[in-house]
C-alpha cells in the first residue's frame, strides 16, 4: 500500500491515545473506522472526537475534513474492513497485542501496514505471532497525539524496509513530525530521554533539594523553553558560542561527567509517592485536570504556530 493511496484507517483501540489519533486522522480528511471492546467505548469517543474539534479547527482542517467520516464497529473485523491503514492503541501489555495483532494479521491484506502506539514495548516480540511479520511497525506517537508532531517509528527483526517507508511517508503527508528509529530500545528515544529527566527530578524530591513545583518551575521557565525550539545538541551548540558544540564539549565536558556521576537512583517507595503526590496537589492549588490541560495546549498551540 502506497502512503498516497491510504484513505480510511482503522483505529483499534480507542482510550485516550486511540481516541486523540481519530479525531486527528478525521480532521486530516480521512475516513475512520473504530472499535474497542469496552462497554461504552463508542459514545466516549464521540465524546473526546467532539472535544479535541476545536483544537483542531484552530490548527487547520484539511478541506472536506468531517467528523461524519468517523464509524464506530462492533467487531475487529468490521473495523478493520477496507482499512487502508491500521493504528493500534489497545492496553501496554505483550500477550494481549500479540492476540490482537494475530487476528489483525489474518483478517487484513499483506498490503496493509499495521502500526502499534506501544510505548514501550518491542515490535519484533508482538510481530513474531503474525503470518506477515513484515508490515509490522511501530507508529508511536506522544500524547496528546491530535496535538503533538512527534511520531517515532520503528521496525522489528522481520519489518520490510517498504512497510518503514510507507509509515514514515503517511505520517508525515499528514503532517506529523515522523522519525526513524534505528534500533529497538524499550522506550524508544523520547519516552527514555523522558525518563532520564524524571529519574533526576523525583531524586531532588527525595534529597529534599527542592519542592515538586520549584522542580516544575525550573523545567517549564528554564531548559523547557529552549528544548521547544531545538533539541539537546542544537542547544549544546548554541551554548558553545562561536566554537559551536566542539568548544563546549572541550571545555564542559569534564564538569558534565561529573554531574553524571552525582545522579541519583531513586526507589519508588510508598513514602516517595506520597510526598511526590503531596506536592503534585499543593501546585494545582485547585486546578482540575480540565483548566491544566486547556492551558498545556494554549501554550503547544502558540509554541507550534511559531515554529511553523
Amino acid at each position: 500500500m502506497k502512503y498516497d493511496n491510504i484513505e480510511q484507517i482503522a483505529v483499534i483501540g480507542t482510550g485516550v491515545i486511540g481516541a486523540s489519533w481519530a479525531a486527528y486522522f478525521l480532521a486530516r480528511g480521512l475516513r475512520v473506522r473504530a472499535w474497542d471492546p469496552a462497554p461504552g467505548a463508542r459514545e466516549r469517543l464521540r465524546d473526546a472526537v467532539d472535544a479535541h474539534w476545536p483544537t483542531l479547527v484552530r490548527i487547520g482542517l484539511t478541506p472536506g475534513a468531517t467528523r461524519e467520516s468517523l464509524t464506530f464497529h462492533d467487531t475487529l473485523d468490521a473495523a478493520l474492513e477496507g482499512a487502508d491503514f491500521v493504528q493500534e492503541n489497545g492496553p501496554e501489555r505483550e500477550d494481549l497485542k500479540q492476540d490482537l495483532f494475530r487476528k489483525m494479521d489474518a483478517a487484513l491484506a499483506p498490503s496493509v501496514v499495521i502500526a502499534s502506539s506501544s510505548s514501550g514495548l518491542l515490535m519484533s516480540r508482538v510481530q513474531s505471532v503474525c503470518t506477515h511479520p513484515a508490515r509490522v511497525v511501530l507508529g508511536h506517537p506522544f500524547n496528546p497525539p491530535h496535538l503533538i508532531p512527534l511520531v517515532e517509528v520503528i521496525g522489528g527483526e522481520q519489518t520490510s524496509q517498504a512497510a518503514i517507508d510507507t509509515a514514515m511517508q503517511f505520517y508525515r503527508a499528514i503532517g506529523k513530525r515522523a522519525i526513524h528509529v534505528r534500533k529497538e530500545v524499550k522506550g524508544h528515544i523520547a519516552n527514555r530521554l523522558q525518563a532520564a529527566l524524571w529519574r533526576e527530578a523525583i531524586h531532588l524530591v527525595d534529597a529534599g533539594v527542592a519542592s515538586v513545583e520549584d522542580i516544575d518551575d525550573a523545567i517549564a521557565y528554564g531548559p523547557g523553553l529552549r528544548w521547544a525550539a531545538l533539541g539537546p545538541f542544537l542547544n549544546l551548540h548554541l551554548s558553545g558560542g562561536a566554537g559551536g558544540i566542539a568548544h563546549l564539549l572541550d571545555h564542559l565536558g569534564a564538569p558534565i561527567e561529573s554531574w553524571w556521576a552525582d545522579l541519583g537512583e531513586p526507589a519508588l517507595t510508598d513514602e516517595l509517592k506520597a510526598r511526590i503526590t503531596a506536592g503534585v496537589e499543593a501546585e494545582l492549588a485547585g486546578r482540575g485536570n480540565a483548566r491544566l490541560e486547556a492551558q498545556r495546549d494554549a501554550v503547544i498551540l502558540g509554541i507550534l504556530a511559531s515554529k511553523s
